[in-house]
C-alpha cells in the first residue's frame, strides 16, 4: 500500500440552476488575458447537448484518455511514443477553434460616434481573435435554449449510445446542468501525454498542473484529455489549465467557482488512497465495473491502520484528520450519492456528481398516484423524465444500478423528512431500503441541504502550513498565468517570445491577510490593494484622490 491525499471536488446537479456564475468568476479570474479569449476553464453545460469543445464525448473522433492493448495493458488512445514522435509538429487531432467557439465582443463605440441619420445605430460583434466583423454560430452555453429538442438529439454523443426507445422520451424531457471543471485525476491522460514533462501531478494535493516554463506547445496533452479541458494559448504558445485555485487552496480558501456558486453546490476536501491500486483498477476489462474498481482505490480515513499507514508514508496529521470530516468522502465512500464523470475514460477522475432527481412526487401525484409513497417513488424511477440510462452513459460507462442506488438514496432523504417535517412516527424502513440509518439519512440531508461553509469546504490546514513553501517569494518566482507575459510566457513560440520577465503581482498570503484583516490599506504598515480585493475600508493610496487640507 502506498497512501496518498488528494483534493477533491463533489457537485450536486440537483442544486445546480446554471447560471454561470462560476463560470464567469473563473473567467475574470484566470482566463481575462489575451490569447485565452475562448478559454473556459468553468463551463456550465446544458444536457443533452453538444458540450464544450462540441462533441467533446466521441473519444472516436478526438482519441483522449486510455484503452487497453491486446494484453490488457493502459495506453494513450491517441498513440504511443512512436506515434507522437511521427505527429510532433503537427497534431492533427485537435478541436478547432470553430468547435469552441470564435469568442466575440460588440462595437459599442458605434452607438456614440455613429453620424446622425433615419436608422438606429448598432453595436455589431466583432471578433475578440481579427477584429473583424463575425458573426456568432456558437459558443461555451450554445445548448442552453436548444438541449432537449428532438433536431438536436444527434448532436450529442451521449444520445447516440441509447436505444430509441429512451431517444424518443427527449422531447419531453427538460434540460439539466453539468458544470466542469478539469478533474485532475489520479490517472492522467495530459500528464503522460506530454513530450516535454511540463504537465504533472503535485504529491502534496494531488493537482495538475503546467509548468509555464517547461512548455514547448506542442499540444498532445489537448488530444490526451478526453474532457478537453486543456487549452492552447494561440498568444503564448503555451498549455493552460484549470489550477483547482491552487494559491486559494494553500491558504485554507476555497476555489473560486466554489466561493461564488449561487446555489452552494459544490463541497471541497480530502481523499485518501492507494497508489499502487490505481493502474490495476484503470486496467479493469469491464468498462461498467471502473466505477466500483475506483471506490476500492479510496481508503476509509476511519481505519486506524490506513491512518497509521498514512503517517508512516508523510502525510501531514491534519490532512488525515481533515479526510476524516471530509464531505467528499462522504458523498462519494460513505453514502454513495455521488459519482464519477465519464469512468470509461480510464482517467480515475477526483470530480464527482450527485445526478440530478426529476419532480418525481409531481408527476406521480399528476398521475393520479401518491406521489409521497416510498413504493411509488421507487417505482417511478425508472419512467423520470431525466432517463437513469442517460444519466448512466454519463457517470457509470453505461451501468444504471448505481445511478439508480443513488437516486433511491434521494427520494428515500426526502420522503424521510417529509415524515418528520409533519409530525409523523419515524419509518425505519426508509433508511433500510437504502442500507442507510435514520441518522443518516439526517446526516445526508444536512450536508447536501443546509451545511454551512465550513462543512462544505473542508480544506486542511496543513495546506496553508505549506503554503509559503510553495508560493511566489522572489522575483520573478511566481504563477505564471498572474498576468500578461508572466514568467513562463516567453518561450521559443507565440507572440510574447523573448520579452522581460516582470515582476510579480500579489501573494494569496497578502490577499488572505487583507480580506480577513480589520486595518485600513492606508495605515502604516497597511498592505497593497487593487480593486479585486478591496473590501471597502480606508482609501488607499492611488485609488481616489488625495484629500484636500482644510484651509484655516
Amino acid at each position: 500500500m502506498k497512501p496518498m491525499a488528494q483534493l477533491a471536488m463533489v457537485m450536486n446537479l440537483d442544486k445546480c440552476i446554471g447560471c454561470h456564475t462560476c463560470s464567469v468568476t473563473c473567467k475574470q479570474t484566470w482566463t481575462n488575458r489575451a490569447g485565452v479569449e475562448y478559454v473556459w476553464f468553468n463551463n456550465v453545460e446544458t444536457r443533452p447537448g453538444q458540450g464544450y469543445p462540441r462533441r467533446h464525448e466521441d473519444q472516436e473522433k478526438w482519441r483522449g484518455g486510455w484503452e487497453l492493448n491486446a494484453r490488457g495493458r493502459l495506453r494513450l488512445k491517441a498513440g504511443g511514443r512512436l506515434r507522437k514522435l511521427a505527429t510532433i509538429f503537427s497534431n492533427p487531432v485537435l478541436p478547432e477553434l470553430a468547435d469552441y467557439y470564435e469568442p466575440w465582443t460588440y462595437d459599442y463605440k458605434n452607438l456614440t460616434e455613429a453620424p446622425a441619420g433615419d436608422d438606429m445605430p448598432t453595436a455589431a460583434p466583432r471578433s475578440l481573435i481579427t477584429g473583424k466583423p463575425t458573426d456568432i454560430v456558437w459558443s461555451a452555453n450554445w445548448d442552453d435554449d436548444l438541449g432537449g429538442m428532438p433536431e438536436h438529439l444527434d448532436d450529442d454523443p451521449l444520445v447516440g449510445r441509447l436505444s430509441e426507445k429512451v431517444r424518443g422520451q427527449f422531447e419531453e424531457a427538460f434540460m439539466f446542468y453539468v458544470p466542469r471543471i478539469c478533474e485532475h485525476c489520479l490517472n492522467p491522460a495530459c500528464v503522460a501525454s506530454c513530450p516535454s514533462g511540463a504537465m504533472y501531478k503535485r504529491s502534496e494535493d494531488g493537482i495538475v498542473l503546467v509548468d509555464q516554463d517547461r512548455c514547448r506547445g506542442w499540444r498532445m496533452c489537448v488530444t490526451g484529455c478526453p474532457y478537453k479541458k486543456v487549452y492552447f494559448n494561440h498568444r503564448t504558445g503555451k498549455a493552460e489549465k484549470c489550477t483547482l485555485c491552487y494559491p486559494r487552496m494553500e491558504v485554507g480558501l476555497p476555489t473560486v467557482c466554489s466561493e461564488t456558486c449561487v446555489g452552494r453546490l459544490r463541497y471541497l476536501g480530502v481523499m485518501l488512497y492507494d497508489a499502487d491500486a490505481v493502474t490495476a483498477a484503470a486496467c479493469e476489462p469491464d468498462e461498467k465495473k471502473l466505477y466500483h474498481r475506483q471506490l476500492d482505490v479510496f481508503l476509509d480515513p476511519e481505519d486506524p491502520a490506513v491512518r497509521q499507514e498514512c503517517e508512516r508514508a508523510g502525510i501531514p496529521h491534519d490532512w488525515i484528520e481533515a479526510a476524516r470530516r471530509s464531505p467528499v468522502h462522504a458523498l462519494i465512500s460513505k453514502y454513495r450519492v455521488a459519482l464519477p464523470l465519464h469512468p470509461e475514460y480510464r482517467t480515475m477522475p477526483m470530480v464527482w456528481y450527485i445526478p440530478p432527481l426529476s419532480p418525481i412526487v409531481d408527476a406521480l401525484a399528476a398521475s393520479g398516484h401518491d406521489g409521497e409513497s416510498l413504493d411509488n417513488l421507487f417505482g417511478a424511477l425508472d419512467t423520470l423524465r431525466i432517463p437513469v440510462d442517460y444519466l448512466a452513459e454519463l457517470f457509470t460507462a453505461g451501468d444504471p444500478e448505481p445511478v439508480r442506488a443513488s437516486l433511491e438514496t434521494l427520494a428515500a432523504i426526502r420522503n424521510h423528512q417529509r415524515r418528520k417535517n409533519l409530525g409523523e412516527e419515524e419509518d425505519p424502513g426508509i433508511a433500510g431500503r437504502v442500507g442507510l440509518s435514520g441518522q443518516d439519512l439526517d446526516d445526508l440531508f444536512r450536508l447536501l441541504a443546509i451545511a454551512k461553509y465550513g462543512e462544505r469546504y473542508v480544506i486542511p490546514s496543513a495546506a496553508a502550513g505549506d503554503a509559503r513553501s510553495l508560493e511566489e517569494s522572489v522575483l520573478g518566482d511566481g504563477c505564471s498565468l498572474e498576468f500578461d507575459g508572466g514568467p513562463g510566457m516567453g518561450g521559443p513560440f507565440g507572440e510574447t517570445s523573448g520579452q522581460p520577465v516582470p515582476a510579480s503581482v500579489e501573494t494569496f498570503h497578502a490577499l488572505k491577510e487583507r480580506q480577513t484583516s480589520d486595518s485600513s490599506a492606508d495605515k502604516p504598515g497597511g498592505r497593497r490593494v487593487n480593486l479585486l480585493n478591496w473590501d471597502g475600508n480606508g482609501r488607499p493610496a492611488g485609488l481616489f484622490p488625495a484629500r484636500r487640507k482644510k484651509e484655516k
